[in-house]
């Protein structure tokens, strides 16, 4: 059978990634204190793939305490093998008893298996934290970013026999509003323009080795290998992949505008975004520009951003140093920087700002383990 091992600080995903993509362990070892007799009993659902093995990483580095694991994947992958904090798992086949006995339950496994298990685990009382978009703009499933609206989930705790659903946002969205939602604060933002770029791993580890394929294709002098995508990716950017929609916006584009009303409870606030596909292997960038009802001068939003949690201000003109993705790379905070007066707005009322957050952390597995810990 096959086997995954997952260490502390292997941010990346198992399987076929080479391993230059893949962090290497760092650090002195320390005896774990996960397992624990009053922890919660938890099940990770898809956990082969891509933010499936993320989850174990981001558990492992928080000594998110447990009781038990369940590693849950498709028929394909039943039977995997899965070091994890020592000790060997088996990954099991994902079916309605799965979640009997299951406090927590982290989905990333798609929509259509969310939509067909997430119910069933909340009847069986499991708490289900979804990474897919199947729920994200119910009505009745609070969408949470904990650093933005832990508020929105406060009546919802582990282990009480009460099952709930509990969406984790777009990655897009989750790394633009860390950013934005402590200057909208202050100042209430009216309207927010948002360019995204975006990397190949929000695609998925395949997407990654066709980019580097590409790239080697292309300086061979060789035809582009277009599988994952239907154009070239190396050296090119495009508009993103998802479905385009009678109004000319992408679903992706849709999701930011949407999700971005639901967390703050605006309804009113104007949202458009521009999502591009960019030849980077790991973490998303997005410019941000913000159009607010109060006015707002850049060196006070630098001093709101630089003690906002989960924030880091990467912001040095001198040096023309500003945030990229690669310096947020398997890191936790989402990073920001080019903070600056918009010109074309009348006095302090509108602000021009950078941001740089790891999709697969921050955007995806970091955010539902941080909704997993308030629910203890």
């Amino acid at each position: 059978m096959a086997s995954l091992s997952v260490s502390r600080h292997n941010h990346l995903f198992s399987g076929p990634l080479p391993a230059r993509f893949r962090p290497t362990l760092s650090g002195p070892t320390r005896i774990r204190m996960s397992l624990r007799e009053n922890g919660p009993s938890i099940a990770v659902v898809g956990v082969t793939g891509a933010v499936g093995q993320e989850f174990l990483s981001v558990l492992s580095d928080r000594d998110f305490p447990y009781r038990s694991i369940k590693m849950l994947a498709s028929k394909r992958s039943a039977g995997r093998r899965i070091t994890f904090e020592g000790r060997n798992h088996v990954v099991e086949e994902l079916t309605a008893e799965s979640f009997d006995g299951v406090d927590i339950a982290l989905f990333s496994a798609g929509g259509s298996i969310s939509r067909e298990f997430g119910p069933v685990a909340v009847d069986r009382g499991t708490v289900v934290v979804d990474n897919s978009s199947a729920f994200r703009m119910d009505e009745k499933v609070p969408l949470v970013i904990p650093e933005v609206n832990p508020e929105a989930m406060h009546n919802i705790k582990a282990g009480m026999g009460k099952g709930a659903l509990i969406a984790n946002p777009n990655c897009s969205t989750i790394i633009c509003l860390m950013a934005a939602t402590p200057l909208h604060r202050r100042a209430k933002v009216l309207r927010m323009v948002v360019s995204t770029y975006q990397a190949a791993s929000g695609a998925g580890a395949a997407a990654m080795e066709e980019l580097e394929l590409q790239t080697r294709e292309v300086l061979e002098g060789k035809q582009p290998t277009c599988k994952i995508f239907n154009q070239q990716y190396a050296f090119n950017l495009f508009s993103h992949n998802a479905s385009v929609l009678s109004n000319g916006y992408n679903e992706e584009e849709m999701k930011m505008v949407k999700e971005t009303r639901k967390i703050w409870n605006d309804n009113d606030v104007k949202v458009t975004a521009t999502c591009i596909r960019v030849p980077v292997m790991r973490a998303h960038a997005e410019s941000v520009n913000l159009q607010f009802e109060r006015p707002l001068d850049e060196d006070t939003a630098r001093d709101i951003l630089k003690n906002a949690p989960g924030v880091v201000v990467i912001d040095d003109r001198q040096s023309n140093h500003f945030p990229t993705p690669l310096e947020v790379s398997n890191k936790d905070d989402v990073a920001v920087g080019r903070i600056r007066r918009d010109l074309s707005q009348d006095g302090n009322k509108g602000l021009d700002i950078f941001v740089c957050g790891d999709q697969i952390r921050k955007g995806a597995a970091l955010n539902a383990i941080q909704i997993a810990e308030m629910l203890l």
